[in-house]
């Protein structure tokens, strides 16, 4: 399999909007070439019958069951805010978004 060129490693810093010199392309160009050298050997270790996975221990998410307990009322949940508006905290906008 053909490395990872220098040309393709400054293509994909145009797309990323990257700024790269001369000495990082051909840094990058190995380092790229390693990794894809290694995600190769991994897909020749995979076989059929190896399942997929995203972890190499079966997890289990242990969650409690979701009941309604009390809690505060809206007005006490508000009662320190320093302004609210329709039973919410108003914040002061920051995108410029309406």
């Amino acid at each position: 399999m053909p490395g990872i060129t220098r040309e393709e490693v400054a293509h994909l810093a145009r797309l990323a909007r990257l700024e790269l010199s001369g000495s990082e392309l051909d840094h990058f160009a190995g380092q790229l070439d390693d990794i894809i050298g290694a995600v190769a050997r991994v897909s020749e270790v995979a076989d059929q019958d190896v399942p997929p996975t995203s972890h190499p221990l079966p997890l289990t998410n242990v969650m409690r069951a979701d009941e309604v307990r009390p809690s505060l009322t809206p007005e006490q949940a508000l009662s320190g805010a320093p302004a609210q508006e329709q039973q919410r905290f108003k914040v002061p906008q920051i995108l410029g978004e309406d």
